[in-house]
């Protein structure tokens, strides 16, 4: 008797075993999505920066660069080109900020590095470059409503070639 209890005990865990297998999905565990923020989005440069600015590069602009930094709260977007300083003006006019161009004379110490990842210099460490920001929203600029806040800096280069450097998110 003992004998054929085992035996039933034994079946019984087999069966067991056999049902919870066979109700098992067998699906791969899903790969999480990235979520070691921030990131730098591969496939995204400066036609989608450009995009999201709502920012025409300029016919004859050289050094076209651009990318999108993913992150979970707000995206940012980075544009360089290099221009004429007349166009380089144009460019910041566009932006419609209520500030006029300045001197951004603060030679600091990024806490974020942006433009580096294009292997270009921080623009607020360059000497002598020029500075504007505006929140589009808040000057009712409808263009771009979805961009919380833009800023544009411009590197004189020479006496007729400027890098202009927009950053939004």
């Amino acid at each position: 008797m003992n004998k054929n209890r085992k035996h039933k005990a034994l079946i019984t865990v087999l069966a067991s075993a056999i049902l919870l297998t066979a109700c098992s999905t067998n699906k791969p565990t899903p790969t999480p999505h990235r979520n070691t923020h921030p990131y730098w989005e591969k496939s995204a440069g400066a036609p989608e920066a450009a995009a999201f600015m709502k920012v025409k590069i300029p016919d004859g602009a050289t050094d076209v660069q651009g990318a999108v930094q993913i992150n979970p709260r707000e995206d940012n977007y980075i544009l360089t080109f290099q221009t004429d300083k007349k166009t380089a003006k144009l460019v910041a006019q566009d932006l419609r900020s209520p500030d006029p161009l300045e001197p951004w004379g603060i030679n600091s110490s990024p806490h974020i590095e942006y433009f580096g990842h294009l292997g270009l210099a921080e623009p607020e460490t360059l000497k002598d470059s020029l500075h504007a920001g505006v929140c589009p929203p808040c000057v009712k600029d409808n263009r771009r409503r979805t961009v919380a806040w833009i800023e544009i800096y411009i590197e004189n280069l020479d006496a007729d070639r400027a890098r202009v450097y927009l950053h939004a998110f």
